[in-house]
């Protein structure tokens, strides 16, 4: 399950000076988020405690992803996890810095949550955001990808999509031969962008002719958009 693809760029985006905020038990997720069944999702997850007031320095931080009394993912090694969710998670964020980001992949119709995020110090206190869940709206069928056409000495085409699965995002391909180029960038908390722009020559027999550009998403689902060739 390739699911570290784009770790590192994820992390970038998601960490920032947590330490600044206010010194309560507060988790900032996103409260819903749309994702096609089959894919995979990333929920961003920053969290905060009160300032210890023993002058203790905390050594160990066990971060918990709840879905009720089941443990979705942690980052605890070796942690055994039920079958439901067994190779299906990883634990992104880095806990110590207190970001509690979360992968869940192959979302099905029973993952809609809520989700709750728990933090353990032993040294300290532990909480549960219980109040701060997050849910998942699983659905069936993709959007069709957005098409666009510009023509002048070369056709140029670009079909964009909106996902929830940086790690692996959708494969396009395109009934045209050309130079086709890729791009990805965040568009919110949860929810990415991915362009695939199309490039070739254009002749006389393109005219009148269906251009379609095809996206398959992780999962397995997949759909077209097409448009007719004009000068």
């Amino acid at each position: 399950m390739e699911l570290k693809l784009l770790f590192p760029f994820l992390m970038l985006h998601v960490i920032h000076d947590v330490h600044s905020s206010s010194s309560q038990w507060t988790v900032s997720v996103p409260k819903r988020i749309s994702v096609l069944q089959g894919s995979c999702v990333v929920i961003p997850c920053l969290y905060n405690y009160p300032k210890p007031k023993s002058k203790k320095i905390l050594t160990r931080w066990k971060g918990f992803w709840m879905n009720g009394k089941k443990v979705v993912s942690t980052n605890v090694p070796k942690w055994k996890l039920i079958k439901e969710y067994k190779k299906r998670t990883q634990f992104l964020g880095n806990i110590q810095a207190r970001n509690c980001t979360m992968l869940l992949d192959s979302v099905g119709r029973n993952d809609a949550g809520p989700f709750h995020f728990r933090i353990e110090m032993p040294q300290y206190k532990s909480y549960s955001y219980t109040t701060t869940p997050v849910t998942i709206n699983v659905t069936r069928i993709p959007q069709p990808p957005t098409l666009s056409v510009e023509m002048n000495e070369k056709v140029t085409a670009s079909c964009s999509v909106s996902h929830s699965c940086p790690t692996i995002p959708p494969q396009f391909s395109w009934s045209h031969r050309g130079i086709v180029n890729r791009q990805s960038k965040r568009l919110n908390t949860w929810q990415w962008q991915t362009v695939s722009t199309l490039t070739f020559p254009y002749r006389p027999s393109d005219f009148n002719k269906p251009l379609n550009c095809t996206v398959l998403y992780r999962g397995g689902k997949q759909v077209t958009s097409s448009m007719i060739l004009r000068m």
